[in-house]
């Protein structure tokens, strides 16, 4: 595997994990690197994903040719709901060799790869094989996406230690404002609050701040 790939995940399905892979992509853009994203699974769509729109949309590139290809996009599922069981109602597998070779071949043309994942840490992809297995089993960096809504302390916190406890390198942090909220207490307090958990245990993990973009007020 190369060493350019990482993998996006989250505390939910509504952290905001497109919005955040988008943002972070612009980010390394501006650093001049060549970056692209990739959606490795995604369900409930028929022939194209949505998600990849939303990047492409946020990054300000339009589709490319990589797209267009299927390299972004290579397991599309018609339910909205797990990889595990979308596939099921699809009846057809998820086939990992073809997902393995797409993402290997946009790491052979960029500089970064980011490919987002379907749901949470703990999402299945097939009957006991989870996501963060997936990632495990590969040894993608992990880039985290959480939130300061009510709960995604909790959320958080059961995320880093299933991270921990299977090994997974935890590369950066995104902390995601949006959607904007009148009363910022709870977000502010959760924000610091694992700025100093990140520092006591995991204290090589970066922590950002993503911002409301101009173009999802």
């Amino acid at each position: 595997m190369m060493d350019n790939i990482y993998f996006i995940s989250g505390i939910d399905t509504d952290a905001g994990k497109s919005y955040c892979t988008a943002w972070l992509a612009q980010q390394l853009i501006k650093e001049g690197k060549r970056v692209i994203t990739q959606k490795f699974i995604q369900t409930g769509n028929v022939g194209h994903s949505e998600d990849i729109d939303l990047h492409r949309h946020l990054m300000g590139t339009g589709l490319l040719p990589e797209d267009r290809e299927g390299l972004t996009m290579p397991e599309i599922f018609s339910y909205p709901a797990s990889p595990d069981l979308a596939a099921r109602i699809d009846q057809r597998e998820i086939n990992f060799d073809r997902i393995d070779q797409a993402t290997q071949e946009l790491a052979r043309r960029y500089d970064v790869v980011l490919v987002e994942g379907a749901g949470g840490l703990m999402v299945p992809l097939k009957d006991e094989y989870l996501t963060i297995d997936y990632i495990a089993q590969r040894g993608y960096p992990l880039v985290f996406v959480t939130s300061g809504k009510l709960g995604s302390v909790n959320h958080t916190l059961l995320s880093l230690e299933a991270i921990a406890r299977r090994g997974i390198r935890l590369d950066t942090m995104l902390y995601n404002l949006y959607p904007t909220i009148a009363d910022t207490t709870i977000q502010q307090d959760t924000q610091q609050y694992l700025q100093r958990y990140l520092a006591r245990h995991f204290p090589d993990c970066r922590m950002l701040t993503v911002p409301v973009l101009d173009t999802v007020r």
